[in-house]
């Protein structure tokens, strides 16, 4: 069963676009949401091919848009929308994620019987693996964690050294998006609200903190970001287990678009280590 490009609407906020791939069998599966990383989406490259894998696993894998993450409903690929990119955030990331958790898991769900709700891991990737701490460490329906090339910090990616006065006299900033050509916007508010939420963005305390089964996923050659993260966030806590896939790259050798059948080598060594965690 493909569920895509469903929406959740939500009263005074924007709607999430989503999908869930699973075996519609009235067995309850163990439930995996998946989050994209910076300027990502839910259909990038091979995530879709990555989502079967799953369902064939005989999971219940759900993947979603962020809700500013610059795409829409009528077009959730790649950023028509820069207006609501320049007002992301990682607060309303971390609202969005809860939003989909309370969605898939509440009674009304269409498909609740399929669903184990005592059996909850997130993954996340790069940017998303940071939400997905950091949700981990609050949220006790979450069980498992894993991450995929994720940061381990993100107040080094919202302060711009020398920029922050430019920033604040524009009140956007521009970030060139190399695959699509756009100059995507980043509104002030982005810093501000990282500032006013600072404690609780702070990864290494949220780390420090987790008491699930959590393993970290990272190319030993990630060009951006690098094998380092992975090995602080490793440090932190190291009751979760650090795993490097060799000759890869931050997106394990996928790519935008992906037309093949099969997942890059790296990827499928990414996600049988994922299967192998989430069914000890």
């Amino acid at each position: 069963m493909k569920l895509k490009n469903q929406v959740l609407h939500r009263t005074h906020k924007k709607p999430i676009v989503w999908d869930a791939f699973f075996k519609e069998n009235s067995k309850p599966k163990q439930l995996v949401i998946f989050c994209h990383g910076y300027k990502g989406f839910k259909d990038w490259g091979s995530w879709n091919l990555v989502a079967e894998h799953f369902s064939n696993e005989d999971l219940f894998f759900v993947k979603f848009n962020f809700s500013h993450n610059g795409g829409t409903i009528e077009n959730p690929l790649d950023f028509p929308d820069l207006d609501a990119f320049a007002e992301n955030n990682y607060s309303k990331e971390l609202e969005d994620l809860d939003s989909i958790l309370d969605f898939i898991l509440s009674e009304n769900f269409e498909y609740e019987n399929e669903i184990n709700k005592t059996n909850v891991t997130l993954i996340g990737h790069s940017r998303g693996g940071g939400i997905c701490i950091i949700k981990t460490s609050e949220d006790k329906r979450i069980t498992k964690l894993i991450t995929w090339a994720s940061i381990c910090d993100f107040e080094k990616r919202t302060a711009t050294t020398g920029g922050l006065d430019k920033w604040r006299e524009n009140g956007v900033k521009y970030v060139l998006n190399g695959r699509t050509k756009q100059q995507m916007p980043h509104n002030f508010q982005f810093y501000e609200n990282f500032i006013e939420n600072k404690a609780r963005l702070h990864i290494e305390s949220a780390v420090k903190t987790i008491i699930q089964p959590f393993m970290i996923i990272h190319a030993k050659d990630d060009p951006s970001v690098k094998f380092e993260e992975a090995e602080a966030l490793h440090a932190w806590n190291t009751k979760n287990k650090l795993v490097s896939i060799g000759n890869s790259n931050h997106v394990f050798d996928a790519s935008h678009p992906w037309g093949n059948t099969k997942l890059p080598k790296a990827l499928q060594t990414v996600v049988n280590n994922s299967f192998d965690f989430i069914k000890k």
